[in-house]
């Protein structure tokens, strides 16, 4: 083939194909000349139909082309008219139903559709650019010295018009939520002035992570469309994790055992319902659901809060896999970590549980609604708090970007394959999570019989290591702002039980004891989030243990000598989780959640 030269005259092709033509035989111009077909009449008809086969042969193939080219435009084209029809058939029939939760399911999977072919960076560069050509000009319009001041003072006194509102408030309910002000603002204070670098604050981070959190709370606890966005989520994750019970238990077992009063003990009502949920979360991260869900709000963090890249990271992904296995997203950066990313890192596996941990609380019962809330809370929190106790004082390696995940297993063969591998891992995790909690009832049952042995020489009758606790950590349920109604020692107690046994045996307590059921709604819904934490003595050891071994070691030290601290800052910031939501609730709207 000869190549192609851009200096060539195109009159000279112009004349060689006229010196062509003349070249025609007369007899064929003149079958030309009389119709476009008279070309074939030359040409045997054996050829002719093998032409004719060939050419039909090479249109359908053409077509097929065509078809596998833009198979995956005409699926989803075709997936979005049924959604769409799905969600106008739902507002013209079922308006009585609500129209949030559709209209969204309806508009994540257009936005979805359309960033597979319009990269997402153009939005967020546009969204950046209305950014940066408005709001720093109203910062610099702001003398420097009083941008700090003016911010803590705007969010304070946001905090205090919510908590004063609104004015047909009762005396004792409005005293309530002043105490779960001043709670806050205790929690605050105390980790400032237990500082590590109190000189070295980023108070911007701080403020920006105390307003992330209370605007997530005020959206769920006090709108119409937060509660409908949560309910449904919260109503999906409790229906979804029965089906371990009504469907795989019943075939393991019976319909009769599961549906009778055996069916609600832990090992049949609760172990099944987590290794559904792990098998669930493989599946989605083979799909690769979660570090896309994951990679976007810490995106958002990293921006919003000024936080290295490793830290917004793992932050946003402890509340979907826990303690631990955020961490190993950043296995490769781990033993480069500043003390105050490791001091971090530690802080987001306290502050919040991971997604086995919520299936664990939502088969026991408790209500989903607070416990996801919470999760979304513990993301800003955790930062907030962290960086408010132990400042960073280094130069971060990812100060300024993000580091490549990393996976700590290979990628599953297909979707089967994930599910399998989910179904063990949830099954060993399962069996964990059931010896782990046979074996703590057991020693605290031990625990109180000496106790009580030990406080009848005494004359103190009862004494147990519930009683204790409630003493203990009575002070911390009085500005939670429990109500003072005989509440409040329960409260200490459960809080106390979580923090130095675990959540899962606070929780069951909680849900389980008769003692407990007798508070208010209030009083329920402020526990519930105070006690959604791994923020206990057991983790501390976990922790330890899994980030040294993801720095073979190498760091150790340095991780012990934060990992306190963490454990600290790590309850305090679910404690402020649960102050906030009291200083949104009444006794009233608490109602609507249990």
């Amino acid at each position: 083939m000869s190549s192609f030269d851009i200096n060539d005259d195109p009159s000279s092709h112009a004349s060689e194909k006229h010196g062509y033509l003349q070249k025609q035989t007369a007899e064929e111009a003149t079958v030309n000349e009389t119709s476009d077909f008279g070309a074939l009449s030359k040409v045997p008809s054996d050829n002719i139909q093998e032409g004719t086969v060939m050419l039909e042969g090479s249109h359908r193939w053409y077509g097929v082309s065509v078809l596998n080219q833009h198979r995956n435009r005409l699926i989803f084209v075709g997936i979005y008219l049924v959604f769409t029809a799905w969600w106008i058939f739902g507002l013209v029939e079922h308006r009585d139903r609500g129209w949030v939760v559709p209209f969204l399911i309806w508009l994540s999977f257009t936005a979805r559709l359309i960033f597979f072919y319009l990269p997402s960076s153009r939005v967020l560069q546009a969204a950046q650019l209305v950014w940066l050509h408005t709001v720093p000009h109203i910062v610099n319009a702001i003398p420097p010295k009083l941008r700090t001041p003016g911010a803590g003072a705007g969010t304070a006194i946001t905090l205090i018009v919510v908590a004063l509102s609104p004015s047909n408030l009762a005396k004792d309910e409005r005293i309530d939520r002043v105490i779960s002000l001043i709670g806050l603002g205790l929690c605050i204070f105390l980790l400032w002035a237990t500082s590590k670098h109190r000189a070295h604050v980023v108070w911007h981070t701080v403020i920006v992570g105390m307003l992330a959190q209370f605007i997530i709370a005020l959206f769920v606890l006090r709108t119409g469309v937060g509660f409908s966005i949560f309910n449904f989520l919260a109503t999906l994750a409790r229906e979804l994790l029965a089906y371990a019970k009504s469907a795989g238990m019943a075939f393991l077992t019976s319909d009769s055992f599961v549906a009778g009063p055996d069916g609600n003990f832990y090992l049949v009502g609760v172990l099944p319902c987590i290794a559904l949920f792990v098998a669930i979360v493989h599946l989605l991260i083979y799909w690769g659901t979660i570090q896309w869900v994951v990679g976007k709000v810490a995106v958002l963090f990293f921006w919003m809060m000024k936080v290295s890249g490793a830290e917004a990271l793992v932050a946003s992904a402890s509340p979907f896999l826990g303690q631990g296995e955020s961490a190993a997203l950043i296995k490769q950066l781990v033993p480069y970590l500043t003390k105050a990313e490791f001091h971090q890192v530690m802080c987001s596996g306290f502050a919040t549980v991971s997604g086995n941990g919520l299936a664990g609380y939502i088969a026991l019962g408790v209500n989903a609604q607070p416990l996801i809330c919470s999760c979304a809370m513990s993301i800003p929190a955790a930062l907030a708090m962290s960086k408010l106790r132990y400042p960073e004082t280094e130069q971060a390696l990812a100060q300024h970007g993000f580091p490549a995940t990393q996976s700590s297993e290979e990628r599953p063969a297909n979707f089967l394959h994930a599910v399998s591998q989910g179904s063990w891992q949830g099954i060993k995790i399962a069996a964990i999570i059931g010896a782990n909690l046979l074996v703590v009832i057991s020693l605290i049952a031990i625990l109180n019989g000496l106790l009580g042995w030990w406080g009848r020489y005494w004359g103190i009758h009862h004494l147990t290591l519930e009683l204790v606790l409630g003493y203990i950590f009575y002070p911390i349920a009085f500005f939670l702002g429990v109500s003072r109604n005989g509440d409040l020692f329960r409260v200490s107690q459960l809080i106390g039980t979580k923090v130095i046994v675990n959540e899962y045996v606070a929780y069951s307590d909680f849900q389980t004891d008769p003692y407990y059921q007798a508070m208010s709604a209030r009083s329920r819904l402020i526990v519930t989030f105070a006690l959604c934490g791994f923020g206990n003595i057991s983790s501390l050891g976990i922790q330890i243990g899994v980030l040294s071994q993801l720095c073979n070691d190498k760091r150790t030290k340095d991780i012990s000598r934060v990992a306190l601290s963490a454990l600290v800052a790590g309850v305090i910031s679910t404690l402020t989780s649960a102050s906030i939501a009291g200083l949104l609730l009444t006794e009233e709207t608490a109602a609507k959640y249990m």
